[in-house]
Parts: C-alpha cells; sequence; structure tokens
C-alpha cells in the first residue's frame, strides 16, 4: 500500500524530537507512519484552513507536532512538519499556530522567488 503522503520533518521539529526518550519518539514516528495509510482523527486533525496536528499520548504526555500540506516537485501530497511541543492545555496555543502559519507563509514565498 503507498503512503498518502511523504513527510518532511523541518530542523526544529527534528530538535523537539531529538529530545524526547527513545521510547516516547519511537511512539511519536509510529503514529506519524500510521497517519500516512489510515485517517484517523484519533492522530492527526485539521486545525484551521492550512495546519494540521501530529498527535500522540504516551506516557502521560501529550506530544503534539503542527504542519501543513504542500506538493513537492513531482505533484506529490507532502506533509512539513515544523515544529512540536509538549501540550499542557486542551486546546492548541495560537501562538504555536501563528507560528506554522507563519514557516508557511515563508516558505511559499521563498518558492515564488
Amino acid at each position: 500500500m503507498k503512503p498518502k503522503f511523504k513527510i518532511f520533518l523541518m530542523d526544529e521539529a527534528k530538535e523537539f524530537l531529538s529530545g524526547l526518550d527513545k521510547k516516547t519518539k519511537d511512539k511519536v514516528f509510529h503514529n506519524i507512519r500510521k497517519t500516512q495509510y489510515t485517517l484517523d482523527k484519533n492522530l492527526l486533525k485539521k486545525i484551521n484552513k492550512f495546519v494540521w496536528e501530529f498527535r500522540t499520548k504516551y506516557n502521560r504526555k501529550e506530544i503534539r507536532l503542527l504542519g501543513f500540506s504542500a506538493k513537492d516537485q513531482h505533484g506529490n501530497k507532502l506533509m512539513i512538519i515544523t515544529h512540536g511541543f509538549i501540550k499542557k492545555t486542551w486546546k492548541v496555543p495560537k501562538k504555536e499556530i501563528d507560528k506554522t502559519e507563519a514557516i508557511r507563509k515563508k516558505l511559499l514565498n521563498d518558492e515564488k522567488n
């Protein structure tokens, strides 16, 4: 079975994940791979028109990765994960959503130039 989209981790997302313990990191990557094949709203949720949230609950932690979808140079669907955080409240903080939107706009702007 072919994945529905490819994953691209930006440096800040890689840095966040490298700070997690091995078992937590493995669980996050397992869930990311799972979302590539099955649409599970418990693992991947659309926050607004552009921002997606990858969700992992593990060992009493709510790990969140935010990103957005795009197309690669071949027209394949790509999910760009911008950054991650440990969620402390029920809602995703607006500053985290704004951060992803700003990165998205910058990348699209850079791509045009």
